[in-house]
C-alpha cells in the first residue's frame, strides 16, 4: 500500500498533473479571449449605421396623435443591451416591449403590427377601437345639469371601455350607467357587463323596432336589474325594467305582446308622457303604470 501511494505521488506524476491543469487554464483563457473578441466584433457590427433603425413610420391611427406613438417607440429603442448592442439594430430591436408599452399607454389601440419596411425604417401600423356607446359612471337620478357633468368614456361594440370621451350634447351616443366592477376613476381597459352586453344591446335594438326610443341604460346598485330610459333622461323619464340575467328573447316577446294589447296600446299612444314604467321582471306577466 505504501509503495502504491509513493508511485501516485511521484514527482513525475505531480509534474504531469500540473502541466495538464495549466493547459486547461490556457484553453479557458483562449476561449474567453475569443468569446470577448467575437462579442466586440458583433457589437461593432451591430452599431454600423446601415444596420440600425433611424426612421419610424406610424400608420392607421385616426384619433391618437402620431407624435405620441412615435415618442413611445423611439424611447423603447433608445439605449443598448448590456451597454454593447444598440436597441435600434433591425434584428434585435425590442418589438414585443414596444407593443406592450403602446397597449398600456393607449387603451384605444386595438391591434398593433410592427415590421421593418427596410433595414433602417420601422413601420408601426395600428387599428383603433371605434366608439359606439358611452359609459358615464354611476347614475344618480338628479337634474339634467348634473347628468351633463358626468365624465363619460367610449365603448366599442363589445362593451370594451377604451378612452375618455369629450362632452356631447344631446343623444349623439347611447349612454350606459352603473358600476359593474369597474374602476370609476379610470375604467379604460375594462368591459361593461361583459357577459350580458351584447344581449342588452340586442334588446335595445328590439325596443327601437317597437317604436319606443331607448335613450340610456343603467343597472341598479346590486347589478341585478337593468333599466332602459325611453324618450327622455335616465332615471327621470319612462323606463323599462328587466332582470339582467333574464331570457332576453322572452323579454322581447313579452314586451311586444304587451304593447300590442289593449289598453296599453292605446294608453301609450294617447298619454305616453305620463308613463312611469313597464316592468318585465315577472315572467310572462307585464306590469305598467301611468301617473
Amino acid at each position: 500500500m505504501l509503495k502504491k501511494q509513493s508511485v501516485l505521488s511521484s514527482p513525475r506524476l505531480v509534474e504531469l498533473e500540473k502541466k495538464k491543469q495549466k493547459k486547461i487554464k490556457t484553453k479557458i483563457i483562449i476561449i474567453l479571449i475569443i468569446f470577448f473578441l467575437v462579442l466586440l466584433g458583433i457589437s461593432f457590427t451591430s452599431r454600423i449605421p446601415a444596420f440600425n433603425i433611424n426612421n419610424v413610420i406610424i400608420s392607421g391611427n385616426k384619433i391618437i396623435e402620431t407624435k405620441e406613438i412615435k415618442d413611445v417607440v423611439e424611447t423603447k429603442i433608445a439605449g443598448h443591451y448590456l451597454w454593447l448592442f444598440p436597441k435600434t439594430n433591425f434584428i434585435i430591436y425590442p418589438k414585443n416591449k414596444i407593443k406592450t408599452e403602446l397597449k398600456n399607454r393607449f387603451k384605444r389601440i386595438k391591434n398593433i403590427f410592427i415590421d421593418n419596411k427596410d433595414i433602417k425604417t420601422l413601420k408601426v401600423s395600428i387599428s383603433e377601437y371605434e366608439g359606439k356607446y358611452l359609459w358615464c359612471g354611476i347614475l344618480i337620478p338628479v337634474l339634467r345639469s348634473n347628468l351633463d357633468n358626468n365624465k363619460c368614456y367610449f365603448l366599442d361594440s363589445d362593451g370594451y371601455i377604451f378612452d375618455e370621451a369629450p362632452y356631447f350634447s344631446g343623444s349623439v351616443y347611447f349612454k350606459l350607467y352603473g358600476n359593474s366592477n369597474l374602476n370609476e376613476i379610470n375604467p379604460s381597459g375594462s368591459y361593461f357587463l361583459k357577459n350580458n352586453f351584447s344581449k342588452i344591446i340586442e334588446f335595445k335594438n328590439t325596443i327601437e323596432k317597437l317604436d319606443l326610443k331607448p335613450t340610456a341604460f343603467w343597472i341598479d346598485e346590486n347589478r341585478e336589474e337593468g333599466n332602459f330610459s325611453i324618450s327622455g333622461e335616465p332615471g327621470i323619464s319612462p323606463k323599462i325594467i328587466f332582470k339582467i340575467d333574464g331570457d332576453y328573447q322572452k323579454l322581447a316577446e313579452n314586451l311586444q305582446a304587451a304593447i300590442s294589447t289593449e289598453p296599453l296600446r292605446t294608453d301609450l299612444k294617447n298619454k305616453f308622457s305620463s308613463l312611469l314604467y313597464i316592468d318585465l321582471r315577472f315572467g310572462n306577466k307585464v306590469y305598467y303604470k301611468f301617473q
